[in-house]
């Protein structure tokens, strides 16, 4: 199952993604395999390698770019964070309360941002000491099919290769971490060890590599947990980007020949052991956080911490006879300067390439809690920003009609009622108008009530899973550094939250029914209906990944950890959620309903149009923030701002209640009181939104995906998101309005 690396492994961190880089001047034979839509590349020697085509900016581009010049023109950075009180002394007593408005959002975004738990342990190494390098699966954005790294002709390490215990997160995300036979010793540097000489390349392994290299596939290599970056300076400017992965090869457009880089220059970051401030700075931030007892300081005077891993790849080619005549893995090769001008390794029918590597130690001021801020670090906190000002206005907006609605209309009503004797009250029943014409069909059970509880109590699992993943993330307990460990989290939240999705179903049924009879029945489809569609979509997914050999694919024995974990977990917590919403005190409604269905009056415009129309509010508040998720996921970039992703969520849920409120009381004046599935789809018809906006994204940013089964899998995973989606802000909007029609004719005695 592609998804998004921990951290990108072949585009640079957010912040210019629309900044053509080139390649670096210290070494020339490093070639960008992939650049951000509307950059280019450069030549690493003569003739130039193949461009990426060049994507028209979306419709979003535009919308963000103008957002972000609005806010670079109109709002002064330093007011915010260094001088609130002077600009609000002479700001209008107004400015007060939207300050204190977002307060508490300015708080939250920036104190997650720079705080997270990692969840790796502090491992130093003496002087000489041994530091293996690992490999994960070479992948790319061109096709979003993860291979493994020994699928092309690589040198293998001397004993056999080795499999990492990965966590279920790692497998769903098509991780396969295995030893390498790159291994280094602590602060001893080393120039052009050969690593091996590969076989001679058969037809398979040419076309094999020509594949990968035409597909801008990446090399990820781990040490450490650290994975491989490599910086490249922006074209026209000083500045330095720094990208994750290394390419595998390039192409010129010259002589359209395909070369490998077989040569890898190696700088690893250290950090040596501070006795008076390093432990207190690691157990500090939480990275190491009570992994590192007192009594154990003393021993640690002379160790270094890896605080960096970079990568520069060259291609040489080198003299095989030499080369066979050293020995693997410590040999030494003449050296190599990896000149541009001097040829470059090909990849033919029959060519033995030598694989070679040097590796350079550097002292670095970093400190082992911050090493992994670099790859973390995001931008445009001004564009998130004002996702969120949107939201509010939005919220502003909608919470004045339901304010409307509520006290000059509804309040206003019932107090004139209220003041009525009987004998006036019982001639006003006889003159009611409005949304008081269905106070006998306002409760009537709706169609397939069966269908409803159980959408909505799997809404509210997912709901649940959403909130506390985010919550979680924001305080730092899934960071990007701990691999797998935010999809493994989400997996294990939603089968615990079974309960919940059981309790909330059968309860509903018990209220539409007025009895507790037939509640086993929901319970066991609300345990199987989003997980037997979620487990239909990954089924098909998985059989095109297992047609293309893909890591992607879930094995499966994790099928069988899956399936064992829904049926021993879930279920059973589902069912005892059920139990207890069946013997819980039933919600009771405030009046009876009639007999015979009320006939509903013609409309001037289909109720499914306006419906289908209220999803456009909460997407509003939510597609800024969507276009950083999916860029995350398939374009492989950063993020890691889910202090902001939490703001918008909890704004998302207010715009969803909202919206669902306001199309609920409209109906109702309408005299139609078919209002239970219009709730669930006003704020649930967000997800065709996105995924309109999903499908816009695959045109005009992933235009260069190749394949069918890149855009099936695309397509795929994106119908599973939208369906969840539905199922959550549906969920929020039906429990909003029946709270909220509850609420209205309780207030009020008709007969």
């Amino acid at each position: 199952m592609p998804s998004p690396r921990s951290p990108p492994q072949s585009r640079p961190p957010w912040g210019a993604p629309h900044v053509a880089p080139a390649a670096t001047t210290s070494s020339p034979c490093h070639r960008l395999p992939s650049a951000p839509r509307g950059s280019s590349l450069t030549s690493p020697s003569q003739g130039s390698p193949r461009t990426p085509p060049v994507s028209p900016r979306t419709p979003s581009d535009h919308l963000l770019a103008h957002f972000h010049a609005v806010l670079l023109t109109k709002t002064a950075p330093k007011t915010v964070r260094s001088g609130p009180q002077s600009a609000m002394a002479t700001s209008n007593p107004s400015s007060w309360r939207v300050a204190s408005m977002l307060c508490f959002v300015l708080l939250c975004s920036s104190a997650v941002e720079g705080f997270y738990l990692p969840g790796t342990y502090l491992h130093p190494y003496k002087k000489g000491a041994k530091l293996e390098v690992k490999v994960n699966s070479i992948t790319s954005i061109e096709t979003e099919l993860p291979f493994s790294y020994y699928s092309l002709p690589f040198c293998k390490p001397k004993e056999g290769i080795q499999k990492m215990g990965e966590n279920i997160g790692e497998l769903l995300m098509g991780d396969q971490i295995e030893n390498s036979p790159y291994k280094f010793s602590m602060k001893e540097d080393q120039e052009d060890v050969k690593v091996c000489v590969a076989p001679p390349l058969s037809d398979k392994d040419v076309k094999h590599f020509n594949k990968r290299i035409d597909d801008y596939y990446q090399v990820n290599m781990i040490l450490d947990n650290l994975p491989v970056s490599r910086y490249t300076r922006q074209k026209d400017s000083s500045n330095l980007l720094r990208w994750t992965g290394s390419p595998i090869g390039f192409k010129l457009d010259s002589d359209k020949q395909h070369y490998v880089y077989n040569h890898l220059k190696f700088k690893v970051l250290v950090h040596a052991y501070d006795k008076d401030a390093g432990s207190g700075a690691v157990l500090g931030t939480g990275e190491g956080l009570d992994v590192m007892p007192s009594a154990t300081t003393q021993n640690m005077t002379g160790t270094f911490m890896v605080v960096g891993f970079e990568v520069v790849p060259c291609s040489v080619v080198r003299d095989v006879k030499v080369a066979k005549e050293l020995e693997d893995g410590n040999g030494q090769l003449p050296i190599s300067d990896c000149d541009p001008e001097k040829p470059h390794q090909a990849v033919k029918k029959g060519e033995e390439i030598v694989y070679s590597y040097s590796v350079h130690f550097e002292e670095s001021d970093i400190r082992w809690p911050s090493r992994w801020d670099a790859y973390l670090k995001m931008e445009g906190a001004r564009v998130h920003w004002f996702s969120i000002l949107n939201s509010l206005m939005v919220i502003s907006f909608l919470a004045g009609i339901v304010f409307v609605i509520f006290l000059r209309t509804v309040r206003r009503d019932l107090t004139k009622y209220e003041e009525l004797d009987k004998e006036a009250q019982a001639q006003m029943n006889e003159e009611l108008s409005g949304w008081k014409l269905v106070v006998g069909d306002v409760f009537r059970a709706p169609e397939n009530p069966q269908l409803l509880c159980v959408v909505v109590g799997d809404g509210v699992q997912i709901l649940g899973m959403a909130c506390v993943t985010i919550l979680f993330a924001a305080l730092g307990f899934m960071s990007p550094a701990s691999r797998g460990m935010l999809l493994t989290g989400m997996v294990l939240l939603y089968l615990f939250l079974g309960i919940l999705a059981g309790y909330v179903s059968s309860r509903l049924w018990c209220t539409l029914k007025g009895t507790q009879s037939g509640w086993r029945p929901i319970a066991w489809k609300t345990a199987c209906f989003f997980p037997g569609i979620a487990f239909t979509i990954l089924t098909v997914l998985n059989f095109l990944l297992w047609s293309r050999e893909s890591t992607g694919a879930i094995p499966l024995s994790l099928y069988f950890i899956l399936l064992t974990l829904w049926f021993t977990v879930s279920v059973p917590l589902t069912l005892l959620g059920a139990y207890l919403g069946a013997k819980a005190e039933p919600i009771t409604f405030p009046v009876r309903t009639n007999q015979i269905p009320r006939e509903i009056p013609a409309q001037r415009y289909p109720s499914w149009l306006l419906v289908l129309g209220a999803g456009t509010l909460p997407f509003g508040t939510l597609f800024i923030e969507l276009f950083f998720i999916m860029s995350s996921i398939w374009m492989g970039r950063v993020y890691y701002v889910f202090g902001f992703l939490f703001v918008v969520f909890i704004l998302l849920i207010i715009v969803c209640a909202e919206v669902a409120v306001v199309l609920t009381y409209m109906h109702l004046c309408v005299e139609d009181h078919r209002w239970w599935w219009k709730s669930f789809f006003a704020s649930g018809s967000v997800a065709l939104y996105v995924f309109l906006y999903s499908i816009n994204y695959l045109v005009f940013d992933l235009h260069s995906l190749s394949g069918p089964v890149s855009a099936a899998l695309y397509v795929g995973y994106s119908l599973l998101m939208v369906i969840a989606i539905m199922f959550a802000t549906g969920t929020v909007g039906f429990l909003t309005s029946f709270y909220f029609v509850h609420y209205l004719f309780s207030s009020v005695k008709i007969d």
